[in-house]
């Protein structure tokens, strides 16, 4: 097969039988569009032809131009794609699978502090039906931990007020219960009996979701990444929010406050610890600038090599 037979084939394998969406299916033929002109480039062959040399000299030539996580994604895709290329029997060896790639940088979620959640939360316009909504979106995500999709996906059949609790569908069909405070069971109560009534007005169909937009609709992820943009212009704050560092913040409040690491593992949905465990490094350089901070001896000397 032809570079261009195979790329066809390989973007329906990823459409059609893999089910994948576009913005993921554009990824990957970016990555082996930017192989196959490598290929081309250097008169290295084709993508059947290619060996375990060819691909460590690709991997080389990435170093200088793309951070650790992008060579990785990139690498990734062409494992995939040579993956594909051996069920289908155009070739027999992966050249990609045995390529040590480099270590990632791995970054310390970012979160909010309590005050500064505090100040947000309490600076949210809610002289209208849209500040109403906001107020009680953004409790929600901090009050829950749950991803913007689950988020969405909220429908009103899924939360339990008596007993204080909500049903989420996570990553892979996967059910959890999260627990609701008062304080947010209050506000989840109160926009769903008055906010949420209202903007159902303009949508003649109705809807089960919990979360609407303007239309009475279900709320969107674009939606909700908007009106988190609206949010912190309204405050006027340097912070930089997205539905995923009101997560993280969730999760490292917890953390230290006393949750166990396992209960924050069950709440956040996290099918292994590990994902989890970024968390407690983050309560320990919180524990360690605290040190820093307050004890005398620390202060008189920062520079531990003097």
């Amino acid at each position: 097969m032809t570079n261009d037979a195979i790329f066809e084939a390989f973007r329906a394998f990823l459409s059609v039988e893999k089910n994948y969406s576009n913005h993921t299916v554009t990824a990957y033929i970016d990555d082996i569009n930017g192989f196959i002109q490598f290929l081309e480039r250097e008169e290295l062959g084709t993508l059947i032809t290619t060996t375990d040399r060819t691909a460590r000299f690709y991997l080389t030539t990435m170093h200088d131009r793309y951070q650790p996580k992008t060579i990785a994604r990139k690498i990734s895709s062409l494992r995939t794609l040579y993956e594909y290329l051996i069920e289908n029997a155009q070739v027999t060896h992966n050249p990609f699978i045995q390529l040590d790639l480099p270590k990632k940088n791995k970054r310390l979620p970012k979160f909010i502090y309590p005050k500064e959640m505090e100040a947000l939360l309490d600076h949210i316009d809610t002289s209208d039906l849209m500040g109403l909504r906001d107020k009680c979106l953004l409790e929600f995500l901090y009050g829950t931990g749950t991803r913007v999709s689950e988020c969405v996906g909220l429908n009103l059949k899924d939360i339990d007020y008596d007993k204080r609790l909500i049903l989420v569908t996570g990553k892979g069909s996967k059910d959890r219960y999260i627990p609701l405070h008062n304080n947010l069971v209050k506000i989840m109560r109160d926009y769903q009996l008055h906010t949420r009534q209202m903007l159902l007005r303009k949508n003649k169909s109705g809807t089960k979701a919990f979360f609407l937009n303007y239309k009475g609709s279900r709320l969107t992820t674009r939606g909700i990444r908007y009106l988190l943009d609206r949010v912190m212009q309204q405050s006027e704050t340097s912070l930089n929010l997205s539905p995923h560092t009101l997560r993280h913040t969730f999760a490292t409040h917890l953390l230290n406050n006393g949750a166990d690491l396992r209960s924050v593992q069950e709440l956040l949905g996290h099918e292994h610890l590990s994902s989890t465990q970024i968390y407690t490094k983050v309560t320990k350089e919180k524990l360690k600038q605290s040190y820093m901070q307050a004890h005398p001896r620390a202060k008189r000397n920062k520079d531990p090599k003097k």
